[in-house]
């Protein structure tokens, strides 16, 4: 990935509706050479997808949730279970797999505490669980879609002694 490639990147990170001219002039291509770049960090998996970005308070989704998760079982079995059954759950926005004292790691938004604990007896009527934490935020101080991107690393001039 070279330096116009991450100059895509930050671009589109930054607002995926924009025009390939556009972008191409931003990055000092032409518009074909550019699309055959977008095309390649899509077909290579660099770029997922293109998405819209929601503001959850806006459609009725204003509590989120930090749900962690401690397993009674590490058995192959009750993961494909416990994953498939958490990944069909709406209200899951992120489930994560972690090193440590938890297990798992789920963020869950809703829109209130009832449908949260509509949320939380169909997972623990779901499969079986060790613990269950579930842990509240109460504002939204800062959230970003974008990675940072970094920098494409100096050539290294080879010294002769």
């Amino acid at each position: 990935m070279d330096r116009i490639d991450r100059e895509i990147l930050r671009i589109l990170q930054a607002d995926a509706t924009i025009a390939i001219a556009q972008i191409a002039d931003r990055v000092g291509l032409s518009q074909t050479p550019c699309w055959k770049r977008i095309r390649r960090l899509e077909e290579t998996g660099v770029v997922e997808r293109r998405v819209a970005i929601l503001n959850p308070e806006s459609i009725g989704l204003g509590l989120t949730v930090f749900v962690s998760i401690q397993a009674p079982d590490h058995s192959h079995g009750w993961l494909a279970t416990f994953a498939e059954t958490v990944s069909a759950m709406p209200e899951v926005m992120e489930f994560y797999r972690m090193a440590g004292d938890v297990d798992y790691m789920l963020r869950v938004v809703v829109s209130d505490m009832a449908a949260y604990d509509g949320f939380y007896k169909r997972l623990i009527g779901a499969v079986a669980l060790k613990t269950v934490t579930s842990r509240f935020a109460m504002e939204r101080i800062k959230s970003e879609t974008a990675y940072r991107i970094a920098e494409a690393e100096p050539l290294r001039t080879r010294t002769t002694a």
